[in-house]
């Protein structure tokens, strides 16, 4: 908890997120959007704009609180001088995507991702389209904790006030970008396959199955209805039910999920099992591997990688490197390497040669057309990877109290493992909570180890 006289930090791992309405308003949105002027606009010209005047792209997702917080963001920032380009729903790819291909200054998405309908979240893309870094976030808190933001900075009058206009056209040059990654053959690259696209009801409703048709797929759509009130609500990435269910009805060769705002998906083959990001992730970096385009024969993933797919890597001669969760280390890493391929379990994967985050719409093309190249199924693609049984436990406490026992107990289940599986213990990110994961390759000695584990692991916390 914060010390009197401060506050904790505003921004989480992905923008500012609350129960909108609640923790996240329209006053805190016009706020946050007047200091991002103020530290991404920095007086920079977008060609064809006006001397100084630097523009924006917004987009958000189908949640009904978007409206009035969109509002909000659109308000502020044009107040500030900034040229607002309103891109609608779209999914936070392509808004990243947007930033970058129109020259503007920022880009602004207003999202919750895989929440529920009630939360929702403002995150920024700087220059590029690239997600900011922590100190150019901490710049943009700082300067929203500037006493009445809004009457104590300079603000543009009659002329020099920002311009907002409709850019929903846009989302067209998203299109023809994500169809531009395919390879160029005879016939589209997706043609002969059947696809159930679930799109969350959310940011991705109308932009995946053009996309998947565009490429050559035939297409049954699920969860494309949003009311503003029914994002993930049982479908989507989060809920594979619904996917595998329809998959297996349509009798389609495969399935694919997106989240709330399509920066990631999962799949499903035809008898509706799932594949997880790691087994997506294997599929696009051998396919690269053979086609001489993975950087430096490596991939980089997250610690909550399955260990099958270090041992398919392994097989493969591909290196991996190993991250903090979240994707921002993923990115960071795969920047400071030169590497092209990255992501995460939960789907998230990042494609440098085509994109500067995470694209579920971009990622489901690639998989599909890798697979319908290569004239297999998704269930051998999904044997690609022997996916190792993972078995999680949270335990209630602070991992700052843990001391050398719990290492000590940590390298007990290593050994008993004997060398064929995982353990990890992290804090959560996001409560006061151990995280414990083993993966092994036996279910039964997993979860054996495991219990034993988080026994040792109370006791420690009971000892404090």
């Amino acid at each position: 908890m914060a010390e009197a006289g401060q506050r904790s930090r505003l921004f989480g791992t992905d923008g500012v997120r609350g129960v909108a309405g609640h923790e996240l308003t329209a006053h805190l949105a016009m706020d946050l959007s007047v200091a991002a002027a103020a530290v991404l606009g920095g007086g920079a010209s977008t060609p064809g704009r006006p001397p100084g005047r630097a523009v924006a792209v917004v987009g958000r997702d189908p949640r009904a609180s978007g409206e009035f917080l969109e509002a909000a963001v659109v308000a502020g920032l044009a107040s500030a001088g900034v040229d607002v380009l309103r891109l609608g729903i779209i999914p936070t790819p392509g808004v990243a995507y947007l930033t970058g291909a129109l020259g503007a200054a920022f880009g602004v998405v207003i999202s919750a991702s895989h929440n529920p309908a009630r939360d929702n979240g403002i995150k920024f893309f700087g220059p590029g389209g690239i997600k900011l870094p922590d100190a150019t976030e901490d710049d943009i808190e700082a300067q929203l904790g500037t006493a009445q933001l809004r009457t104590a900075a300079p603000m543009p009058d009659g002329a020099e006030f920002g311009r907002v206009s409709d850019a929903s056209a846009e989302h067209e040059r998203y299109l023809d970008h994500l169809q531009a990654t395919l390879p160029v053959h005879p016939q589209p690259p997706l043609a002969g396959l059947r696809i159930v696209a679930d799109c969350a009801h959310g940011a991705a409703y109308r932009v995946a199955p053009r996309a998947l048709r565009q490429a050559g797929a035939e297409v049954i759509t699920i969860g494309d209805q949003p009311d503003g009130l029914n994002i993930n609500d049982g479908c989507g990435s989060t809920a594979l039910g619904a996917l595998a269910a329809a998959v297996v009805e349509h009798g389609a060769d495969a399935g694919i999920a997106y989240d709330g705002d399509a920066d990631r998906c999962l799949a499903v083959d035809a008898d509706g099992q799932p594949l997880d990001g790691d087994q997506i992730l294997t599929v696009l970096a051998t396919g690269l591997k053979e086609a001489g385009r993975l950087a430096g024969d490596a991939v980089v993933v997250t610690v909550m990688s399955n260990q099958g797919f270090h041992v398919a890597m392994r097989d493969a001669g591909i290196s991996v490197i190993v991250t903090p969760v979240g994707d921002k280390h993923v990115f960071a890493a795969m920047r400071d390497g030169g590497y092209v391929l990255g992501g995460e379990q939960s789907g998230h994967i990042i494609m440098l040669e085509h994109a500067t985050t995470g694209d579920g719409v971009l990622t489901s093309l690639q998989l599909l057309a890798a697979v319908n190249r290569n004239g297999v199924p998704m269930s051998a693609a999904a044997k690609m990877m022997p996916k190792y049984p993972q078995v999680l436990v949270n335990v209630p406490g602070d991992a700052s109290q843990l001391g050398p026992e719990v290492a000590a107990a940590v390298r007990r289940a290593e050994a008993e493992l004997g060398g064929n599986g995982r353990v990890l213990v992290r804090p959560s990110g996001t409560e006061p909570t151990i995280r414990l994961m083993i993966q092994a390759k036996d279910a039964s000695l997993a979860e054996r180890v495991i219990g034993r584990l988080a026994d040792e692991v109370r006791l420690a916390l009971a000892g404090q």
